[in-house]
């Protein structure tokens, strides 16, 4: 038994000998009244500790633990002890909490701390300024109420956090931000947002000037184009360096001119305000033209092959898919060698998304630059890239028009065996019949 349970039964015992010795010599009833007197009085005692003990609990922050008395002092003893360690460790929680909070007002983002329903539990103040929030009023509130940009909205309804949003008119009318959503803690989420209305403004500087350049470029390489060919026509030009530098003049000049027209074209697919004017787009008839133009190109120096294994019309951009499919058709039979093989093919997945490829059997590209392919200007082999005449922004081109029709740009590729690239359409770009008799 331990000494608690000795000491609270030691004055009910003490009681009961004393009034079996009162018995004998004053009868049961001086007993009986000396036992009861003492229970009455360790009662009393007990109901004191209680009402301290209750006093106590009405408001344990502020009020000390009390003192007690008999086996109340322990149990108040040990009380006390777990009391300070809690309000200890409390403290030092909140100093943590504290200096969390003063590390994520210093971030360069916002930081937002949504619960399961999308409600607002903490923001550091640059989500504030971002988000027009307040911190003492809008906590528990849900982002939508606040930030009712309809992208936004959606963007939390899809979960779909793998790329960030870019968003536009927020409530300051000129910033920009992008915006990621990040899961932790089973069902919450940490908005980070970052101001990129620098970043936008440089980019749309680069933009333009790019632009520009290649607009002011094309008119007098068109001139100095239409010289150099007039003067390889002369008759009376006997020197054969001559003629050969004309010549290469005239290359370099078309290709400088095949470059100012890509940047152009990039930089038109680039602008925002250059919406996309969506049509029917006979894709197995392009897939024809296609074939005819890569045939004409090749001069009979490979195999060419087409298979339409669906007849799926999509709405889109004729002009844009024309190219995006022609750059990708150019690039097969300029980087395939004479007799290999290449075929274009048009098909569908069973999950409704409808695929253009162009496979073929040429050099091949080596995993590690994969990835860079589409980066403006990359060349995996410049010296074969001169050779073959490209400009460095074909892909670039492909995959800007890709993304103008919510389909994804895939390549496959082993060295020396050949490579696969592919534009993979989603299943709301497909024109079913009775949309695709509208169109006509």
């Amino acid at each position: 038994m331990s000494d608690f349970w000795q000491r609270a039964f030691v004055f009910p015992l003490f009681l009961l000998v004393l009034s079996l010795l009162v018995w004998p010599i004053a009868g049961a009833f001086p007993a009986a009244l000396v036992f009861g007197l003492g229970m009455s009085l360790r009662l009393l005692s007990h109901l004191r500790n209680l009402a301290a003990f209750e006093r106590w609990l009405s408001n344990p922050d502020t009020q000390q633990v009390p003192d007690g008395s008999g086996l109340w002092e322990d149990a108040f003893s040990q009380l006390n002890k777990l009391t300070q360690q809690r309000r200890k460790d409390r403290e030092q929680h909140a100093a943590a909490l504290h200096q969390m909070e003063q590390a994520t007002s210093a971030l360069p983002e916002g930081v937002v701390i949504l619960d399961e329903a999308d409600r607002i539990e903490w923001c550091n103040p640059l989500a504030e300024h971002h988000f027009g929030l307040d911190s003492t009023r809008d906590i528990g509130q849900q982002i939508t109420y606040l930030t009712r940009q309809p992208e936004f909205v959606q963007y939390l309804v899809k979960k779909n956090f793998s790329e960030p949003l870019v968003l536009r008119g927020t409530r300051h009318g000129d910033l920009v931000l992008s915006i990621k959503l990040i899961a932790y803690g089973g069902s919450k989420h940490l908005l980070i947002s970052r101001d990129i209305t620098l970043l936008e403004r440089i980019e749309t500087m680069r933009r333009d000037f790019v632009a520009n350049v290649s607009h002011e470029l094309r008119t007098p390489l068109t001139v100095v184009n239409g010289f150099v060919e007039t003067m390889q026509d002369m008759p009376m030009l006997e020197n054969d360096m001559a003629r050969r530098a004309l010549h290469l003049m005239g290359d370099q000049t078309r290709r400088m001119e095949s470059l100012v027209n890509d940047l152009l074209t990039l930089s038109r697919l680039e602008n925002e305000q250059n919406v996309l004017h969506e049509e029917r787009v006979d894709v197995p008839a392009l897939m024809r033209t296609l074939y005819e133009e890569g045939r004409s190109l090749s001069n009979g120096q490979h195999r060419l092959k087409l298979e339409l294994n669906c007849e799926t019309r999509l709405s889109g951009n004729t002009g844009e898919l024309h190219s995006a499919f022609g750059n990708l058709v150019t690039n097969a039979i300029r980087y395939t060698p004479p007799g290999g093989e290449v075929v274009l093919r048009w098909h569908e997945h069973s999950d409704g998304h409808t695929v253009f490829s162009v496979k073929d059997s040429g050099i091949g590209i080596a995993p590690q630059h994969i990835s860079r392919l589409t980066e403006r200007f990359y060349r995996v082999d410049r010296s074969r890239s001169r050779e073959t005449g490209g400009t460095g922004l074909g892909l670039a081109i492909v995959k800007h028009i890709a993304i103008r029709h919510q389909a994804q740009l895939e390549i496959a590729s082993e060295e020396g065996k050949g490579s696969t690239f592919s534009i993979v359409f989603p299943a709301k770009r497909r024109l079913q019949e009775a949309d695709a008799s509208s169109w006509s």
